[in-house]
């Protein structure tokens, strides 16, 4: 299926639509969201595999002993990393896949093939990995690897905030620790907004299609919320492995003399005969439940968002879709 850059007859969306509306709904699925992704870090962090005769322990568990032992609160640690980054890459997101996006256009019919927005997907993932998510990731999970009490004033982690865990990072391991894994991180964020964006825009161009009074404007509401939904869960399906071998890699400091590459194979030659092949797909589960309603989250609030500023705003103010 291709579709038109513009097919709607509306300008792309202008950076302030996608930083207001894309911040928004960025911040609203965080908030929703966050602690599923501190249950999946934990689990993809656990080595109970190398113990024999330990239970398995699903997220269920995860999260019940994060509770008892750190308090509720323990499930919003590294919060303040997304929050503080969760703006801009939302605006990166959106304004460099509709710039990618016109880019590969046909030229001359102006038309976008399924590949082209495939590709457009993939080129933005990798942008905003590399511009934003890679140090956001870092701090994010250094915060949620500590198992202190957020209850006992006495229990002082090494990381006390996302600002604190910046500075020490970069005093004790240099800038460039922000950065480990960069490579692992733009090719779990590419692989996911290559597929979240295409699958949106299928399921969206379908849904208008079959009910044409929708042609020229938003669908409801819930049927944003659905086809979000079901794009959103393809994304972590396609690529846990990556998303595991980079929690691991980017929570440990650097091992001096070694490449990227060397600990990479590493870790992955390590979880393999240490774990097991189950091992890559530790935290899948919370990661879809945590993904795939926040894709959900972000499309129904950024459509809602978008379609108040293009009313009340600007004329510039014009817009699109989509989100890990």
């Amino acid at each position: 299926m291709a579709t038109k850059v513009n097919g709607n007859g509306k300008k792309p969306p202008s950076a302030a639509t996608n930083l207001i509306a894309g911040g928004g709904a960025g911040m609203m699925e965080a908030l929703v969201c966050h602690p599923l992704d501190t249950i999946k870090v934990r689990m993809q962090l656990s080595r109970r595999g190398r113990q024999p005769g330990m239970p398995k322990r699903g997220f269920l568990r995860t999260g019940i002993e994060i509770v008892k032992k750190e308090t509720p609160l323990g499930l919003y640690k590294g919060l303040g990393a997304v929050m503080t980054g969760i703006v801009p890459k939302m605006a990166i997101r959106f304004t460099s896949f509709e710039w990618y996006k016109q880019l590969l256009a046909n030229k001359q019919t102006g038309m976008i093939s399924g590949q082209a927005t495939f590709m457009a997907g993939l080129a933005a993932g990798v942008t905003e990995a590399v511009a934003v998510v890679t140090p956001m990731e870092v701090i994010k999970i250094r915060l949620q690897a500590q198992y202190h009490s957020m209850a006992d004033p006495l229990d002082v982690p090494k990381y006390r905030n996302a600002a604190h865990a910046l500075y020490t990072v970069v005093k004790e391991e240099g800038f460039g620790a922000l950065y480990r894994g960069v490579s692992l991180t733009a090719l779990r964020q590419g692989s996911n907004q290559a597929v979240n964006f295409t699958a949106y825009t299928y399921f969206k161009e379908w849904l208008r299609e079959w009910q044409p009074q929708y042609k020229d404007g938003n669908l409801p509401s819930y049927q944003t919320t659905l086809i979000g939904l079901v794009s959103g869960a393809m994304g972590p399906m396609s690529n846990a492995p990556i998303d595991t071998i980079k929690t691991r890699l980017q929570k440990a400091p650097a091992q001096p003399g070694t490449t990227a590459l060397q600990r990479i194979s590493r870790i992955a030659a390590d979880m393999l005969k240490q774990e097991g092949i189950h091992a890559f797909y530790k935290g899948i589960t919370p990661r879809i439940m945590r993904v795939a309603p926040g894709q959900a989250v972000t499309f129904t609030v950024y459509e809602y968002l978008k379609e108040k500023l293009e009313r009340s705003g600007p004329s510039a103010l014009t817009g699109a879709r989509y989100e890990e």
